[in-house]
């Protein structure tokens, strides 16, 4: 058993020292050899280490050294994943962050004082010397220092709110145009001596702008002050407030309702018994007209056409007007007048739109004679509109006086093709006359629009970028009426009404020649309604070749009829009422 395990041992050790000779020949030669195993932390102990300095000692270089020369590389992804390993930032070079330095903190009060509030005493003073500094001039400054009024000379004077004068010089140059009075700013934004106790005048005169200019001022280019009667409206306002008033103003809007009332003339709405009286006897009142917005009655030689608006009941089934839109209007309408040829360099010129003589504002229930006139015509007609009865107390109107045009397209009988061929061409330069003057387009010129009358005159002349044209009439003359879609150019503003607001005015059946009409705008226009459009005329005179061809009989030939057609054939290649003036179709209507 002994000599055996001798054996065994002997077998063991000579086992050892064959592997520990081929490992030494292995070391010899240059082969990295790498251990893929785990290892264990060494402790290092008092007692290990004098066994490693023995080891170290020994002369046994052979022995293969257990930590590997490379990293493997999923050994140092892990060491760098996340955060900086401690091999990484041994080798960078370390730079501390450095601290933003803090504010430093206000020292504390001593003890048994209070904190003392910030003085601005040095700053208050500035301040209220520079208020105190008066100027005698400003950029722009005006050629006469003198019309610029230098503190408060009086203790009776009231000096208006710079808003209200801003708004008063917006309506001068709105009606600039119209009216032809001097509204620069330096002379509006001077300081008028406005007395606490205006008078407001309610006597009204037969020309508009008469009425204008006496409520507005007595002075001339050199800068006098506008004259005190009705000159503020903030003013006017207040005293109105002080005085017994319908309670419907209260409501008002006082931009656009004061501007229409200093359209019209005047500082507070009148009635409408004091309006008719001035122009005839109630009992002679007859009403010549309807239409959706409105009533016209025939009232002494001239026409009133009498429009609501601003109330809260719906009038023959719609929404009533607002104000602004019928200051648009009141401005439109006398942006017209100046057609008429009352200035002395006239460029264009006619008097095919109809004349506006007077402009009110009235409030109150409807008059009873015009009630009664009313329901004639409703008995003899048959109205569609609503009773004006059913207005209430604090209804407001607008009404304008016009000149008698004469009877609507619709109802007035043409005699013969000479007549139907004089409508047209006096439509058509017209028309041309307003585009060239304010880029005007109608929009809504359908038969109940255009009024013809038997005057007499052969001839018309009409004024077209300075060149005068005589038109024959054969007896036959036209006035054109009803701006509410129309659009135009004053000058200073685009007046213009956004119809896309009223989809239901393209719905019309289809096949009717003025529901297609309106669409055809439509597509001319692409809904841009406040673009200049002159196509829309010529649609219009196209409507009106249909009329005379489909709805009106008179004297005429099948060789008048194809004339018609032809003309409004050769109507799509014009752009605009002046380029249809060309038309050989009213060649021989021209005069010499």
């Amino acid at each position: 058993m002994g000599s055996r395990t001798v054996d065994l041992w002997s077998e063991i050790v000579a086992t050892e020292a064959e592997k520990g000779n081929q490992q030494s020949e292995k070391a010899s030669e240059p082969e990295i050899v790498v251990v893929y195993r785990r290892q264990k932390a060494n402790v290092n102990t008092h007692k290990d280490a004098p066994r490693r300095q023995s080891n170290s000692s020994s002369g046994n270089e052979n022995r293969p050294s257990l930590a590997p020369v490379k990293r493997i590389s999923w050994n140092r992804s892990l060491s760098t994943r996340g955060r900086t390993s401690i091999a990484a930032t041994a080798c960078a070079d370390y730079q501390p962050q450095r601290r933003i330095p803090r504010r430093k903190a206000k020292p504390p009060l001593p003890r048994g004082k209070a904190l003392q509030p910030p003085n601005f005493d040095k700053e208050r003073a500035y301040f209220q010397e520079v208020d105190s500094f008066e100027l005698l001039e400003e950029s722009p400054s005006p050629k006469k220092s003198g019309t610029w009024t230098v503190g408060v000379q009086a203790d009776n004077v009231v000096i208006p709110h710079l808003s209200s004068v801003l708004q008063k010089w917006l309506v001068y140059k709105k009606l600039n145009r119209s009216y032809g009075f001097p509204g620069s700013l330096s002379k509006i934004l001077e300081t008028p001596e406005v007395s606490k106790d205006p008078v407001c005048h309610d006597g009204f005169s037969n020309s508009v702008q008469t009425r204008f200019y006496s409520s507005f001022t007595d002075g001339d280019a050199t800068g006098m002050p506008i004259k005190e009667a009705c000159e503020d409206i903030e003013v006017a306002v207040t005293k109105l407030s002080l005085t017994s008033r319908p309670s419907s103003w209260d409501g008002h809007r006082w931009d656009s309702f004061s501007a229409l009332l200093t359209a019209c003339g005047q500082c507070a709405p009148s009635t409408l018994t004091n309006m008719l009286l001035s122009y005839c006897d109630p009992e002679s009142i007859v009403k010549v007209g309807e239409g959706t917005y409105g009533e016209a009655f025939k009232v002494g030689g001239n026409v009133c056409k009498i429009v609501p608006f601003d109330g809260d009941i719906r009038v023959n089934g719609e929404v009533q007007k607002k104000s602004e839109e019928l200051l648009e209007e009141v401005i439109l309408s006398c942006t017209l007048n100046r057609l008429r040829g009352q200035e002395s360099d006239v460029v264009n010129a006619c008097t095919s739109f109809i004349q506006t003589i007077d402009l009110r504002v009235c409030q109150g229930h409807y008059d009873a004679a015009l009630i009664s006139a009313w329901e004639d015509w409703d008995g003899e007609h048959g109205s569609e509109n609503d009773h004006p009865k059913e207005f209430p107390e604090n209804q407001c109107y607008v009404v304008f006086v016009q000149e008698h045009g004469g009877q609507d397209l619709e109802s007035f009988v043409l005699l013969n093709f000479d007549e139907a061929r004089s409508l047209l061409v006096q439509v058509t330069i017209a028309l041309a006359v307003a585009e060239a003057a304010y880029e005007f387009e109608h929009r809504d010129l359908h038969w109940g629009n255009i009024l013809l009358s038997r005057k007499g005159s052969n001839t018309l002349q009409f004024t077209l970028e300075g060149r005068q044209i005589n038109v024959k009439t054969f007896g036959l003359l036209i006035s054109i009426i009803d701006f509410t879609l129309s659009r135009i150019n004053t000058g200073e503003d685009i007046l213009f009404l956004d119809l896309s607001s009223d989809p239901e005015l393209f719905n019309g059946p289809k096949g009717d020649i003025q529901a297609d009409t309106y669409r055809k705008m439509r597509d001319v226009t692409d809904e841009c309604w406040e673009g200049s459009f002159p196509k829309t005329n010529v649609l219009w005179l196209q409507y009106l070749v249909d009329i005379l061809l489909r709805k009106k009989s008179y004297d005429k030939t099948s060789k008048d009829e194809r004339e018609l057609r032809s003309l409004k054939k050769r109507l799509n290649s014009y752009g605009s009422a002046k380029d249809a003036t060309s038309d050989p179709f009213f060649s021989d209507l021209f005069v010499s």
